[in-house]
């Protein structure tokens, strides 16, 4: 597949004849990680710009690019970032930010732009969504091309990249289309999924993207990117039922249902948290066709053509079922994110830490311990009290949080920095320590932390500790009232770990 992508493409150089350096924002996301592979499978030299430079030492690229760390609202970390950068990438959201994601994505971009134009850079590259001319937009879509104007105002020549809804497996449009179809064989639906969409195979919009950088003609312009095909949702969820082997499903759509109410059945229903299917779904009251091929003057088509609606599904759900899924979309840090002290902190500034300690002893080796540890949640479950996890992620759906549904991106191995349920891999250290932080909606932070110790008989000492920093009086009085049920899941949760008893989570 990889070598299929960027077939047939260009290599863009640099001034001094070398392969050009491309910097790439936003590698932790869905689109950034996999472009990275891609750039460096092309011959291109890369860097990567990132707010926690820790957290992409499991992906495979990681010794292969060289990193620079800081925040997107950093001036003088994003100066260093596009120093001697010949074509840029700007691949940054705040989607998944609560308020004022529309100006706080402005201030990035026009940031971005300027730190790029001082540095010389000969090109910036952005993916920004397809918009309707002269139509009323969502926030989301409105954003995405403001920022595309921000950028091609910048000074520095812009490609902008507009594209539908992604087809590839662990893209938010994916899990939402793959977990409605799949779930609900009978559906009364909002008047949005008759709107027409011309998706895309995330293996072309990666090659789109590989390509831009090689378009010999200085551009500064949008080109609009979709796939072979235009449907509507509606004939989208039937095509997906037919690629997947699913019986026929029966949808009614009914205008009474705004984009509001239907956001939060989507956030019950799919692993996609409110907030997030909100913006999602508001865009697609929007039309998203493409209105020209001239994409295809500067980028030829691959020689077997763009992928079509089925073989994207087929190959997204094949990567599913093996396991294989490179990237989530919910791997992503949230941007703007309060860097808070870590549980090990002596000095933690927040008053009182509270904390649930639990050892079990094993005459396991620690190497089958810790496949037991990192192969906790999504549906390997986290012990014979799992339907309290299960209650405790029903809970925060119902308050807009993430629940448990966004599951893990693989079954056995973790990578830091990645979501898992409604946690996030802080810290990683095979085969001794696992950190998860807690992103349900809560008055306070938590953590829940296992390490692994070999004893002298060949065996492991586990250590479980759950550690719980209260918000106000709320959250003191939250972590007496959840207290009563660390009894029942803590106990068996260092049992199974230790021990290797567990019950499955269905799916």
């Amino acid at each position: 597949m990889r070598d299929e992508v960027t077939q047939g493409l260009p290599l863009a150089l640099s001034k001094d004849g070398l392969p050009a350096l491309c910097l790439v924002t936003g590698a932790t996301g869905y689109i950034g990680g996999r472009l990275v592979r891609e750039l460096l499978q092309h011959g291109y030299r890369v860097r990567v710009f990132a707010r926690h430079a820790e957290r992409l030492t499991s992906y495979p690229w990681f010794s292969k690019v060289e990193i620079v760390e800081g925040d997107a609202n950093d001036r003088s970390a994003l100066a260093k970032a596009v120093a001697g950068v010949d074509v840029a990438y700007y691949l940054l959201h705040a989607l998944m930010v609560a308020d004022d994601f529309v100006q706080l994505e402005k201030d990035w971009a026009r940031t971005f732009g300027e730190c790029a134009k001082e540095a010389g850079v000969s090109r910036i590259i952005y993916l920004g969504g397809m918009a309707e001319e002269k139509a009323e937009l969502s926030p989301h879509l409105s954003s995405r091309a403001e920022t595309g104007e921000i950028l091609r105002a910048s000074g520095v020549p812009t490609i902008e990249l507009r594209a539908g809804v992604v087809i590839g497996s662990g893209s938010a449009s994916f899990e939402m289309l793959r977990y409605l179809t799949e779930r609900i064989p009978v559906m009364i639906t909002p008047k949005w999924v008759n709107v027409r969409i011309q998706p895309i195979a995330v293996r072309d919009v990666l090659r789109y993207l590989v390509g831009a950088a090689g378009v010999k003609q200085e551009l500064n312009r949008y080109f609009d990117i979709g796939g072979p095909e235009v449907f509507t949702y509606k004939e989208m969820m039937i095509q997906y039922a037919e690629a997947a082997g699913l019986r026929k499903r029966h949808i009614l759509p009914l205008p009474v249902l705004t984009p509001r109410l239907s956001s939060g059945w989507v956030g019950l229903v799919t692993p996609v948290p409110i907030t997030l299917a909100r913006r999602l779904i508001d865009s697609l009251r929007n039309e998203v066709v493409a209105k020209d091929e001239s994409i295809k003057e500067f980028i030829p088509d691959p020689p077997a053509g763009l992928t079509t609606f089925k073989r994207a599904v087929s190959l997204a759900l094949t990567r599913i079922k093996d396991a294989n899924v490179e990237t989530r979309w919910s791997n992503a840090s949230l941007p703007g994110s309060p860097s808070e002290p870590l549980p090990t902190d002596p000095k933690w500034a927040g008053g009182s830490l509270y904390t649930d300690i639990r050892t079990e002893t094993t005459k396991d080796p620690i190497e089958t311990v810790w496949k037991r540890i990192e192969s906790i949640g999504g549906d390997n479950g986290y012990s014979t009290a799992t339907w309290a996890w299960e209650l405790r992620g029903l809970q925060d759906r119902l308050v807009g949080g993430v629940g448990l549904r966004r599951g893990r991106r693989d079954p056995y191995f973790l990578l830091e920095g990645e979501a898992l349920d409604f946690w996030r891999v802080e810290a990683l250290d095979r085969p001794h320590l696992l950190r998860l932080r807690a992103e349900m909606k809560m008055p306070g932070l938590a953590w829940l932390e296992f390490k692994a110790e070999e004893t002298k008989d060949g065996g492991t000492k586990v250590t479980q500790r759950a550690i719980f920093a209260p918000r106000g009086l709320l959250g003191h009085i939250y972590w007496w009232t959840v207290f009563p049920m660390h009894g029942l899941v803590f106990p068996s949760m260092v049992k199974h770990v230790a021990h290797g008893t567990r019950i499955k989570r269905g799916k």
